[in-house]
């Protein structure tokens, strides 16, 4: 059965519907049942199609093995409702159906949900969209200059005297303008999505994400202010869990040595559990927000073996623009539920399910999930969770390198002489371009390839030092002789390359020699008196 990812994109989640229909219609075995003493061509029974798509599902990459037996009950539920499947007697729209061995078919035509098609062009009328990541004219801009002072500017080098400035921008006076508020907030927001949209490879991030949403105070209070452990820490103390959740998530986090004040009965850690439990749900919104829904749906396509750490980068990135109270929430609920699943002495939390499959099935819908309700939002959040659950020290860490980028950036664009023309300018819509800090990610290679590059780099590396021992006019002769032969002795097949005729002559005097009879020894004389 030919499966594919589908990779980033708008509607990627509509998309993937698509996918399963057509592979379940596709490659769901048929044959006739008989039911009520009536038989029946071209069917299957509920049972049957529970283990097909079950098996399709987990091993499926678009949506992994932590997808459960009921998680795809659930999903043949909806193709019911949405008629990709019916009974026997053409009856569909509803959602009863069951583990069991009832009888269900294919109809005639099976409706693929239509990919909706983007917004049209904004007309000249209409309101001006802000500009795109990829603008060439550059991404941080600054107001007060004009269109026809552009292109002058943009190629100045900072460190030209004032004279040489006044003469390349003519009448316009320079001045060192101060970085605004706004300014830096707009760098923050920017460089973030930036490097976000070239890690996603999309050409845009405006089918994916709607700006208006991403909110730089966010990014900032998410990568400045955090404690010793890389937790985020709220200036409004209302906003953060209550007391009695945080005491009940560290004692099933260092379950057996929670606080001995605490009663201790059979169940109890069970009890905890559910309160927890009860409260994330009780929470208004999923943690990763409504709003960033349908990115982190796009980041799921990178959930691959061969792109693990591309996805991890990805999530760094898109949970920096979660709301800090969100964010502190989601590193503390990861961190229980990794501590968690990984305890051996942790007491069975339920009696029919693995303790990791139950932190990542109740916790799923409270993580993610879209304001009108999709068909696939319980399969797509199990897939997350999962994720983010066995990678939550690096998703959740501060990344060092975009912070440092940011930075370096901001205090570039502080030393920086822009020019200001001394009347008010209306359009501004074109400042002075500044360079963005750009960081490539490695293309990943198998270990044959890493051993071979690291062996010829190396030879290289030793050829390079025998050239430089060869050249050097600063050692003598002596020295140089010396260094070369330790060197013929450390690297013998990179020195015979070089002197091919001297591996022939070190093979002809490692030959054993002759030692003289010591009869021929002319004896010296014996010292005496006399003599």
């Amino acid at each position: 059965m030919s499966s594919h990812v589908i990779t980033p994109g708008p509607y990627r989640a509509t998309k993937l519907w698509n996918e399963v229909t057509r592979l379940f219609r596709a490659g769901m075995p048929l044959r006739k049942h008989r039911q009520n003493f009536r038989h029946y061509a071209s069917c299957f029974t509920a049972a049957a199609a529970v283990d097909w798509l079950h098996q399709l599902l987990c091993s499926n990459s678009n949506f992994g093995p932590d997808v459960t037996r009921q998680q795809t009950v659930q999903l043949l539920k909806k193709f019911l409702k949405n008629h990709v499947i019916e009974d026997v007697k053409g009856r569909w729209g509803t959602e009863d159906l069951e583990d069991n061995n009832l009888l269900y078919r294919f109809p005639s035509t099976s409706p693929l949900k239509p990919i909706p098609c983007p917004a049209p062009a904004l007309g000249p009328g209409s309101i001006k969209k802000r500009h795109s990541l990829k603008d060439k004219e550059g991404f941080f801009r600054f107001k007060s200059i004009k269109r026809h002072e552009k292109d002058t500017q943009e190629n100045v080098d900072p460190a030209l005297p004032a004279e040489e400035e006044n003469q390349q921008i003519g009448e316009a006076q320079v001045q060192r303008r101060a970085l605004t508020v706004e300014d830096e907030h707009d760098i923050w927001r920017d460089i973030t999505l930036t490097h976000l949209q070239r890690i996603l490879g999309l050409a845009s991030l405006d089918e994916v994400l709607n700006q208006r949403f991403v909110n730089p105070q966010n990014i900032i209070h998410n990568m400045t202010k955090v404690n010793k452990h890389g937790v985020v820490t709220l200036d409004d103390k209302t906003n953060d869990l209550p007391h009695w959740v945080l005491s009940a998530m560290k004692s099933l986090a260092n379950w057996p040595k929670y606080d001995s004040e605490q009663p201790s009965y059979p169940g109890f850690e069970r009890d905890v559990f559910k309160s927890v439990s009860d409260y994330f749900y009780s929470i208004q919104q999923p943690l990763l927000t409504y709003e960033l829904y349908e990115l982190f749906i796009n980041v799921l396509g990178l959930l691959q073996p061969q792109c693990e750490r591309v996805a991890i980068e990805a999530l760094q990135l898109c949970t920096l623009l979660l709301p800090p109270a969100s964010r502190r929430k989601l590193q503390l609920l990861m961190r229980m539920m990794s501590r968690i699943s990984q305890n051996v002495d942790m007491p069975r939390l339920h009696p029919a399910i693995g303790t990791r499959t139950l932190m990542v099935h109740t916790f799923s819908g409270c993580v993610l999930g879209s304001t009108e309700e999709c068909d696939l939002d319980e399969l797509l959040a199990t897939r997350l969770v999962s994720f983010l659950m066995d990678h939550q020290q690096s998703i959740l860490s501060v990344p060092e390198y975009l912070l440092s980028a940011i930075k370096d950036h901001i205090q570039y664009l502080r030393t920086v002489q822009v020019p200001i023309d001394g009347v008010s300018n209306i359009d501004e819509v074109d400042p002075v371009c500044a360079p963005v800090p750009v960081f490539a990610f490695c293309r990943q290679i198998s270990g044959a390839e890493f051993e071979q590059q690291k062996l010829a780099s190396s030879q290289k590396a030793m050829e390079e030092l025998l050239g430089m021992l060869l050249s050097d006019q600063n050692i003598s002769e002596k020295d140089r002789r010396k260094k070369l032969k330790q060197f013929q002795k450390q690297y013998p097949d990179i020195y015979s390359r070089r002197f091919p005729s001297s591996d022939r002559e070190s093979k002809a005097d490692s030959r054993p020699k002759i030692k003289p009879p010591l009869l021929n020894i002319k004896r010296t004389k014996a010292f005496s008196i006399r003599n």
